[in-house]
């Protein structure tokens, strides 16, 4: 992903964040914050359009925990179930591997079948849910948490 895939990123994104279903953030960062806090990134393309993005973030700044990332995945409306989430996921755990990465988490909403079945076929297994663990539109929300091991 580079700075000018942002602006089509950004949309993907902000359709994820209407949706309600895909992350507790509410508005779209500017390309310099969002990307000072995820150095592993990647987008899907097709005829030269992003299809879909996928990032890594650490987990932590302690260093006891620096091979340890949260995982983001989103994907355009119009090309979900077809196969670029796999892709994505596929290919941030490849190079995850290859950075020196140990293990991949995430938190995913439990009315979000579709993504916690994406990484469970991706090899993540559930820990547990965080019950109630932040607000989203005033609402507490429970999350389901991941992790891969690598």
């Amino acid at each position: 992903m580079r700075p000018h895939d942002w602006a089509r990123v950004a949309e993907i994104y902000w359709d994820g964040i209407r949706d309600g279903l895909a992350t507790f953030e509410t508005e779209v960062p500017s390309w310099e914050v969002w990307a000072g806090g995820h150095p592993f990134r990647i987008v899907a393309e097709a005829g030269g359009e992003v299809l879909g993005w996928a990032a890594l973030s650490p987990a932590s700044t302690r260093r006891c925990y620096a091979g340890v990332f949260e995982n983001s995945v989103y994907v355009a409306r119009d090309v979900r179930g077809h196969g670029v989430g796999r892709a994505l996921l596929d290919e941030l755990i490849k190079r995850a591997r290859s950075a020196g990465a140990w293990t991949i988490q995430c938190s995913i909403f439990p009315e979000n079948s579709a993504s916690l079945g994406l990484h469970e076929r991706c090899g993540f297994r559930v820990v547990g849910t965080r019950e109630r663990i932040a607000k989203r539109d005033g609402l507490w929300r429970d999350t389901v948490f991941l992790e891969r091991r690598l």
